[in-house]
């Protein structure tokens, strides 16, 4: 049979399977470009635009450069900073140090003004009366203050001061880090500034005792590591203390938590509910701790227990106790696991632990299972169940021997709710589980989520849109709830 040319193909208006296929010419063939709408437009040898702006982002921040990170002061700052200079060692010769510490610094501003002016006319300098008065601000904290640090520690907008070195000071602004503008002499200037901290509240700083936590009058907290442990010269961190005590609603309202869960979390503190706060290094536990606090009643007895005191209870019958470390010949270690057996003699309603690391949660955990109903307790963690497995390990750490199944067994009947707080990478502080413990199934540890922070998406400007959602479930501490009153208020929260 001999073959003639290709059939013709018949017309068929209503193609095999309705519209369920598309039509071949619909369809985009190897080569040429994709049907409009139907698919991200894409080179055919390359990313998506999107990858590709991704991709842009990654060898953006590979080829950032690193050469802005001194803390560089200029302009006015600059001018000041170097008449201090030639001022300071004229005024030292004609100052008595011990006396000046016995004034405060308004007092010390107006005698050193006469003594101020006698310098700058032996230099031949002239100043107005702002760079005078800058001059005096400047020298007063010098000698009285922690000198550079004076201007950050002021700033309401900072919450956290890390000195890497004299030449590199960086601060957080709300959540983000930044070059801050100040700059110490030399290494020796900033070690003194060191001490200055540590000496305040009876800490030693130096080679032999390298490391060391204190706090400031304000109570901010303040970590200090010295040569030869740091390389770039002396660290100071300081985690600055709000001046203005936040409360559950004012975070509510700032959007860290939605109003159901900040009454929630309301009645568990008012019902003596035992809690432990979970987060990573600066999500905002200890705020937390002390937004709690203010739940409970003025006519409870309350201790705190901490290495470094930073909690500001507002209760009238709160007394703090705070770690103390080894003397130079090793001895005289006071552990919070001391004070914790201690407290327990001291008839406490509630005892509150600023953080947890080690062999003193089995005492916390005994403390909460023994008539102390309203302990709370930080630690570090990222998430609800990695919290408990974290406790687990952390009695397992001492010299108790306790099976395991013990361990989660106390646990389970200690600990009631586990809120768990994180700073999220646009800066903003978030409570992104509320979790209850129920008790244990067989080995394992059962829970149950009452609130949940869902990411949803990011805006234009890299805030994090999300959402709070309450998991509908019927509260397990409902019953501890109801013998204060708080039971239906509660259930309606989670509900």
């Amino acid at each position: 049979m001999q073959g003639g040319g290709p059939l013709p193909r018949p017309v068929d208006p209503a193609p095999l399977g309705g519209e369920q296929f598309p039509p071949i010419n619909s369809v985009p063939l190897p080569g040429q470009g994709p049907a409009p709408d139907s698919f991200e437009q894409r080179d055919p040898n390359g990313p998506s635009v999107a990858s590709a702006e991704a991709l842009q982002r990654l060898a953006d921040r590979q080829a950032a450069s690193g050469d802005a990170g001194n803390s560089r002061v200029e302009g006015f700052e600059a001018s000041i900073h170097r008449i201090k200079e030639q001022v300071l060692p004229r005024l030292l010769e004609r100052v008595d140090p011990e006396a000046a510490a016995t004034l405060s610094k308004d007092e010390l501003a107006e005698e050193f003004r006469p003594i101020i002016g006698e310098v700058l006319a032996e230099l031949k300098l002239t100043l107005n009366r702002r760079e005078q008065f800058a001059l005096e601000k400047v020298l007063v904290d010098e000698l009285l203050g922690l000198g550079p640090l004076e201007e950050l520690l002021a700033d309401p907008a900072i919450s956290d001061i890390m000195v890497n070195g004299p030449e590199q000071t960086f601060v957080e602004r709300k959540g983000k880090l930044e070059l801050a503008n100040i700059q110490f002499r030399d290494e020796e200037h900033l070690f003194q500034i060191a001490q200055r901290i540590c000496n305040s509240v009876g800490r030693r700083v130096d080679q032999t005792t390298p490391l060391a936590d204190a706090r400031l009058k304000d109570g901010s907290r303040v970590n200090v590591i010295v040569p030869p442990l740091s390389l770039r010269g002396t660290a100071i961190s300081i985690r600055k203390f709000s001046a203005k005590p936040i409360t559950l609603d004012m975070m509510a309202q700032g959007g860290s938590m939605s109003q159901k869960m900040a009454t929630a979390l309301k009645i568990a503190g008012a019902s003596r509910f035992n809690i432990v706060i979970s987060g990573g290094t600066g999500s905002g536990k200890t705020t937390m701790l002390n937004a709690l606090s203010k739940m409970i009643d003025p006519g409870e007895r309350v201790l705190t227990i901490e290495d470094a005191a930073e909690l500001r209870l507002q209760q009238p019958h709160w007394l703090p106790l705070e770690t103390r470390p080894p003397n130079l010949e090793g001895q005289g270690e006071i552990t919070i696991r001391d004070l914790v057996k201690n407290a327990l003699r001291m008839r406490p309603d509630r005892i509150i632990l600023g953080e947890i690391r080690g062999s003193e949660c089995f005492d916390m955990l005994a403390a909460m299972n023994t008539g102390h109903d309203g302990s709370m307790c930080t630690l570090h963690s990222n998430s609800p169940r990695e919290a408990l497995a974290r406790m687990e390990n952390m009695v397992m750490m001492s010299d108790i021997k306790v099976p395991k199944e013990a361990i989660s067994r106390q646990i389970a009947d200690s600990v009631d709710l586990i809120i768990q707080v994180k700073r999220l990478r646009d800066g903003s502080r978030r409570v992104t589980n509320v979790t209850e413990v129920i008790g244990m199934e067989g080995p394992v540890i059962v829970t149950q989520e009452l609130f949940k922070f869902e990411y949803l998406d990011e805006s234009a400007d890299g805030k994090i849109i999300g959402e709070y959602r309450s998991m509908g479930l019927r509260p397990y501490t409902l019953d501890k709830a109801k013998q204060y009153g708080f039971d239906q208020a509660l259930l309606e929260a989670c509900l």
